[in-house]
């Protein structure tokens, strides 16, 4: 893929409630940090649940805030790539975060190394990784692109795991680099 854009196909309803496509096309909001040898294709995103579903979206939601974590008791679709030999002196590609989301990453092509703070574990194609709110980092070590689908689901962290984890002042709220 290599920074090319997923094609993001909407449905909804017409006034008379037939189901229609709304909207066919490159994904709206791309992120690219060249630096990082990643990019970042936002998808979907709702606010609230229930997700109101609505004949037509009033705005495009992947142009509300370009963050990591989903929004409050929402949902978030992105698609990244991570592109081989961009890692830092640590061997990572993306920094240390941690999110109060279950994340479902699904592995669409190539290898990424996902890093715990004890572990790592490689990814292939095919797999999928449950990210549950823990501290951790992406690098693509191969020598192929990797690309991954991710769901995110907003969370609350269960207070006796806040306080395991020393608290919750280090969780990521904003975008990529925030």
């Amino acid at each position: 893929m290599t920074g090319a854009v997923p094609r993001r196909i909407v449905t909804g309803h017409d006034a008379q409630g037939v189901s229609v496509v709304l909207s066919d096309g490159p994904a709206p909001v791309s992120q690219e940090l060249p630096d990082d040898g990643v990019y970042f294709h936002e998808i979907w995103n709702t606010e609230g649940a229930p997700t109101v579903i609505r004949a037509v979206e009033p705005e495009e939601p992947t142009e509300r805030t370009l963050a990591v974590p989903p929004p409050l008791r929402g949902t978030k679709v992105r698609v990244n790539e991570f592109l081989p030999g961009h890692l830092d002196e640590h061997g990572l590609q993306s920094p240390w975060h941690r999110t109060a989301s279950i994340d479902y990453g699904i592995v669409l092509t190539g290898e990424v190394v996902l890093v715990l703070d004890d572990s790592e574990v490689t990814a292939r194609a095919g797999d999928i990784v449950v990210q549950r709110g823990t501290n951790h980092a992406w690098a693509n070590r191969g020598s192929e692109p990797a690309l991954v689908a991710f769901v995110l689901v907003d969370g609350e962290f269960e207070p006796s795991l806040a306080d395991t984890i020393g608290g919750l002042d280090g969780l990521m709220h904003g975008g990529p680099r925030d």
